[in-house]
């Protein structure tokens, strides 16, 4: 088995997660080719786990990966915020709950899907294959407007009115069946003195398209809700974040709840009886090393942020 991921805070992330006591439950929410769990159950020996992925393919490499540890992992397909929202009544509640948003290489590398702008693949991105909408899909029925908004909004790409006009007129022609086909018509439809930086011009559209497809901006406030209250009182939730969309969200919500009162502004009077839920375990954020950063030109961006639940135990599952 060809293991194409590199987990990255890995160091960081079992050090700032570290079970407390013995026969705790760490729970992988983007469980991925199952690096982080992998070093967890390695590391900590009392530790069970369960991996939560939407892709049954990338998921049949994380269970061959983690078949040494046998009845210490188990796998739940499907996506993290269902797992969260559905807890199974006959498993214990999570200590540790980890959650990667990025998207492993094994996408890029591997899946046949098309979130490679180099690669000459169906224009699909689904995480899951049972998703509705793909991203030839978008690109090639959204209205000139409804693309450039997409493109600006989940890319902040600055030329999104420029490439959203290229796509409609190539479009006209022919419609989008690769990724190649629309890296090629992005190009084309930025300045010329902007198509030979460090990133290719197609890099923004391609996250938003991704961004879009698996509605992943749109489920994240509700995923880190159910998964922090699924913890249990003194669990730890860290995530791994990408890019400034999915980091805003995650500190505001991890500000919130590190808050001793959480009422609106407009409420002169206390009511939520001024107790935090969490405290918060990073301030800033923790981002890679150099050292990494070399080694694995991908984590750049990654920020990891965590915090520590407290108080008494949630009825919600």
């Amino acid at each position: 088995m060809k293991i194409v991921h590199t987990s990255v805070l890995l160091d960081e992330c079992l050090k700032i997660l570290k079970p407390a006591g013995s026969d705790n439950l760490f729970v992988d929410g983007t469980l991925g080719e199952g690096g982080h769990t992998e070093a967890f159950l390695k590391t900590y020996p009392h530790l069970n786990a369960v991996g939560i992925d939407a892709d049954a393919a990338i998921q049949k490499k994380a269970k061959e990966r983690l078949s040494p540890f046998g009845e210490r992992v188990k796998f739940y397909l499907g996506w993290s915020d269902d797992f969260f929202k559905n807890y199974p009544e006959d498993l214990q509640r999570p200590d540790i709950i980890l959650l990667d948003l990025g998207i492993s290489m094994f996408h890029y590398t591997e899946s046949g899907r098309g979130f490679s702008f180099s690669a000459d693949e169906p224009l699909d991105m689904r995480l899951n294959s049972s998703s509705k909408i793909s991203a030839a899909d978008i690109v090639n029925t959204y209205s000139e407007k409804a693309l450039a908004d997409l493109i600006f909004n989940y890319g902040e790409e600055r030329y999104s009115r420029k490439i959203a006009a290229k796509i409609v007129l190539r479009r006209e022609e022919v419609r989008f069946q690769t990724a190649k086909d629309l890296a090629d018509c992005i190009y084309y439809a930025v300045p010329q003195n902007c198509r030979h930086g460090k990133l290719h011009p197609a890099t923004k559209t391609f996250q938003a398209l991704r961004i879009a497809v698996n509605e992943e901006l749109n489920r994240l406030p509700s995923l880190l809700e159910l998964a922090f209250s699924a913890l249990e009182p003194g669990g730890k939730l860290g995530v791994i974040s990408f890019h400034s969309l999915e980091d805003r969200i995650v500190k505001l919500y991890f500000r919130e709840l590190g808050k001793n009162c959480t009422c609106p502004d407009n409420v002169p009077i206390c009511k939520c009886g001024g107790r935090a839920r969490a405290v918060v375990l990073t301030k800033k954020g923790i981002e890679p090393s150099e050292e990494e950063i070399k080694n694995n030109p991908p984590s750049r961006s990654a920020r990891l942020r965590a915090v520590q639940k407290i108080g008494c135990k949630e009825s919600s599952k």
